[in-house]
């Protein structure tokens, strides 16, 4: 799908065709539409075909008078569970002489936030502004979903103190898997946006120096958040196996206790019940009182040495 967008009295507003300096998003296109891109806007083929590649890592590019971005960008979803789940998607940015193009294989947040005009004077035709304004978005969306990913740790920490299910485990490892990936684009992320940072590639200019070292800054803090809910969502794992552990063994103790307290009158019942001469006081009542004071005696004794 391909849609035109522009900037007037103040807002974004969506064209029925290209025009120079308008923003043209492409969210997964059909081959027709890719054939569009190279053909009728001249594109790189490329640029596009990586743009597409969901495998491609964050890097800058320039080829003639087109220049390329890649950006990695966070996603969320739910599974079947209804559990969240976070991942990345690259999303890429070519800058021509007369437009700039986003190019991605679904719509994510931040195509979503800058239509909906959450990106103030988000303004396509200044086109070094309009990749600073992109990437400082993106980094604010890391940091939103970190925290996301923190808060949802701390709720399945509480739960670790009687947790024997698997489903918890499995989140907190799917949370664990979202902060490698994470962590990996945000540092190839922060690589870019050094190597835009020096002003070889794009072109920069004076009033977008400081938008570029905010979101450097803001990168860096992703990154150094990653960092810390890495190690604290490690540790909870740790600390995960070892409650499973002890809930498990506190089971067997339990088991063990039942089964010792239960072969004290079998082995009663089983001497009396054979047909032996001479066994003390050999009425009824006897064993069955003798079984049951013996049972209670040892679960006592096991009880107290439980304690201990």
């Amino acid at each position: 799908m391909i849609n035109y967008y522009t900037f007037e009295n103040g807002k974004i507003c969506q064209l029925n065709e290209v025009q120079n300096g308008c923003w043209v998003s492409v969210v997964d296109p059909s081959s027709q539409e890719i054939n569009l891109l190279i053909d009728k806007f001249g594109l790189d083929s490329g640029f596009v075909k990586s743009s597409l590649d969901e495998e491609e890592s964050s890097r800058i590019e320039r080829e003639d008078d087109q220049t390329l971005v890649i950006i990695d960008t966070p996603v969320s979803s739910k599974d079947d569970a209804d559990n969240l789940l976070f991942f990345t998607m690259p999303i890429g940015i070519i800058l021509t002489e007369e437009n700039v193009f986003t190019i991605s294989l679904q719509k994510s947040q931040i195509i979503n936030d800058a239509v909906s005009g959450v990106i103030r004077n988000f303004r396509p035709s200044f086109k070094t502004r309009f990749v600073l304004q992109l990437l400082l978005r993106i980094a604010a969306l890391f940091l939103t979903y970190l925290k996301q990913i923190d808060k949802i740790s701390s709720a399945a920490e509480q739960q670790l103190h009687d947790a024997m299910k698997n489903e918890l485990l499995m989140q907190l490892l799917a949370l664990e898997k979202s902060l490698v990936y994470f962590s990996t684009s945000l540092k190839a992320n922060e690589a870019t946006i050094e190597k835009i940072f020096r002003g070889r590639v794009i072109k920069l200019y004076d009033e977008d120096q400081d938008l570029l070292e905010d979101v450097l800054i803001e990168m860096k803090q992703a990154i150094e958040m990653a960092s810390i809910y890495t190690g604290i969502l490690s540790s909870m794992m740790d600390g995960f196996s070892s409650v499973i552990s002890n809930n498990l063994n506190i089971v067997m103790w339990r088991l063990t206790i039942v089964t010792i307290l239960m072969e004290i009158p079998n082995i009663i019942f089983a001497l009396y019940g054979i047909n032996t001469v001479d066994l003390p006081i050999p009425y009824t009542w006897f064993p069955i009182s003798l079984a049951a004071f013996l049972t209670i005696v040892a679960a006592i004794i096991l009880m107290k040495w439980k304690k201990k």
